[in-house]
């Protein structure tokens, strides 16, 4: 492959395909579960037939994992980001909070999909998804010990899942437009939570 073939129309076309069939999987799977939807149904909602969804995947459990692994890997990157970003750990938990609400607001679907559908993975995606899922927590873990470095490790390991919990409860309670006002409440919810007060 040459360096410029990536950037192509036609490879963009593609990315940007395989992204809009992801996007009306969640919706369709949080809609409907896994297996109440079928590869005719994930193929109309973008506009193209069955068939066609086989051009980006080999069927609609190969969907299924992309959009699980995909999101997984970006909270491990995005969370990596944010704290390489500063050396101050309570700024870097602080940050992380905003950065976790963020998903949370923009991702009801994926996050009930996640609930409701992750057993319907093969075994060694979900494994790919859990080890992706374990590398994300002890991301906080890390910065949840600098900022209590006397705490026992397993219980700043339950105060991540906590908040996870109550972040990722969002589906039921808020959606991306929610008001700047819910943003605020849910921040200081998770900050509290992590014992640590709001900025």
């Amino acid at each position: 492959m040459s360096s410029d073939e990536g950037t192509t129309p036609r490879s963009r076309a593609k990315a940007d395909r395989r992204t809009a069939l992801l996007t009306a999987a969640a919706t369709l799977f949080a809609r409907s579960g896994f297996n109440g939807v079928s590869i005719e149904d994930l193929g109309a909602a973008v506009g193209v037939s069955g068939p066609a969804v086989y051009r980006h995947f080999s069927g609609k459990p190969a969907v299924l994992a992309a959009l699980l692994i995909d999101v997984s890997e970006d909270l491990v990157i995005g969370g990596g980001a944010v704290v390489t970003a500063t050396t101050d750990a309570a700024a870097a938990l602080q940050g992380l909070v905003r950065f976790h609400v963020d998903f949370a607001l923009a991702n009801p679907d994926v996050i009930r999909v996640q609930d409701r559908d992750l057993d319907s993975l093969a075994e060694s995606d979900q494994h790919r998804v859990r080890a992706l899922q374990r590398e994300y927590v002890e991301l906080w873990v890390h910065v949840l010990h600098r900022v209590h470095p006397a705490a026992d490790e397993t219980k700043l390991r339950i105060r991540a899942h906590a908040t996870f919990g109550l972040l990722n409860s969002t589906p039921h309670s808020a959606r991306a437009s929610a008001q700047p006002a819910v943003r605020a409440l849910l921040e200081e919810m998770a900050l509290a939570a992590l014992g640590l007060p709001a900025a």
